[in-house]
């Protein structure tokens, strides 16, 4: 997507990766989530204005940071949340709460899926992803509030605890709305159909994740922000 078609200029893009997450080992996680949550909300001007202001982002050099700034925070904030101390209810598993995540992200999903197949006529960006329906976006996040209601009462949270975790759940699930649509921006500003040749049919590999890539970040963010997650390194 970001337009590497070599596969030198590939595998150079990889090493650098590598090299970023490992230089930051030593820097505080919370600060690299910080950066994150500014750069989805840059993320959102450049997705609502598409295809206006795609100059200043079609350069190759540029689409290249834009993925190290989609990556970098979503490594940073899966890790943050095996390493953290995490304590919510009557749990204090870190695998859980990575568990947890994921299952926001495929919940909003489904929800979006049945809601935008039942009601979806007011498009969300039909610039961008003409598939994607406000009505998606009502479904999964109801779905998503039920089930953060669920994992509250599965852990024996307090009242307040349930109601902050619903708030954090909403809040990540329209965040992986937004991870969605940058990739289907990037794909489309390509003019291609996948994103890599892994999960031929089913977008590339970046579809399996680009939701999760905007979620985890954020969500790592917010609940350290609550205490639920001790602050740690990368």
């Amino acid at each position: 997507m970001s337009g590497l078609e070599q596969q030198p200029g590939r595998i150079g893009y990889a090493a650098a990766v590598a090299i970023i997450l490992y230089s930051l080992v030593d820097v505080s996680a919370v600060v690299v989530l910080w950066l994150a949550l500014l750069w989805w909300i840059v993320c959102f001007l450049l997705v609502r204005s598409y295809p206006a202001g795609s100059e200043r982002w079609g350069s190759v050099p540029v689409r290249a940071l834009m993925g190290l700034l989609v990556l970098v925070p979503a490594w940073v904030g899966l890790n943050h949340l095996r390493a953290g101390g995490f304590q919510f209810g009557d749990t204090d598993s870190n695998l859980l709460v990575i568990l947890y995540v994921f299952c926001v992200v495929w919940v909003a999903d489904i929800g979006a899926y049945f809601a935008g197949r039942a009601f979806g006529k007011a498009k969300l960006a039909p610039r961008v992803s003409p598939g994607k329906s406000w009505a998606g976006v009502w479904g999964g996040l109801v779905a998503v509030g039920v089930f953060a209601l669920a994992a509250s009462v599965f852990v024996s949270a307090s009242a307040t605890e349930a109601v902050l975790l619903i708030v954090t759940s909403l809040v990540t699930g329209l965040v992986s709305v937004l991870g969605d649509l940058l990739e289907s921006m990037l794909k489309r500003f390509r003019g291609i159909k996948d994103s890599s040749r892994l999960l031929p049919g089913h977008g590339g590999i970046m579809d399996r994740i680009d939701s999760l890539t905007a979620a985890a970040p954020v969500f790592a963010l917010i609940i350290t922000q609550l205490g639920w997650l001790t602050v740690g390194h990368v």
